[in-house]
């Protein structure tokens, strides 16, 4: 039961801060790109690959702190599906380059992103 708490807890602070920060950055730009959701997903996967990394590999930080910020906060902060989401709006919109480059360069930043954090965290 702890865990849940902790998990919905944590969920609950990832999501209001995902909300708060996407809106912030898709704020300082006009452009007809996601970039707020980019922004948030690259944080996320950071913020994952340093809790993984104090958690599994230096063992600073207890389970119960990695249940709160990896599976919690992380999952509610993270956005898949508003990625997934914003793509196909892309697509539907005709703007098959964007939606394109959208996807690599998220994939491509969010497992950076991941694997920077583990690397910093050790």
């Amino acid at each position: 039961m702890k865990q849940i708490a902790l998990i919905f807890f944590g969920g609950g602070l990832g999501s209001v801060v995902r909300f708060v920060l996407g809106k912030w950055v898709n704020g300082l730009h006009g452009l007809n790109f996601p970039l707020g959701t980019l922004v948030v997903n690259v944080v996320a996967c950071f913020l994952l690959g340093l809790v993984v990394g104090f958690t599994d590999h230096r063992q600073v930080w207890s389970q119960d702190t990695r249940v709160f910020w990896a599976v919690g906060f992380c999952g509610g902060f993270s956005t898949f599906s508003t990625f997934s989401y914003e793509t196909l709006g892309l697509i539907h919109q005709g703007l098959s380059l964007p939606a394109i480059v959208y996807t690599v360069v998220s994939i491509v930043l969010c497992l950076g992103a991941v694997w920077l954090g583990i690397y910093l965290a050790k």
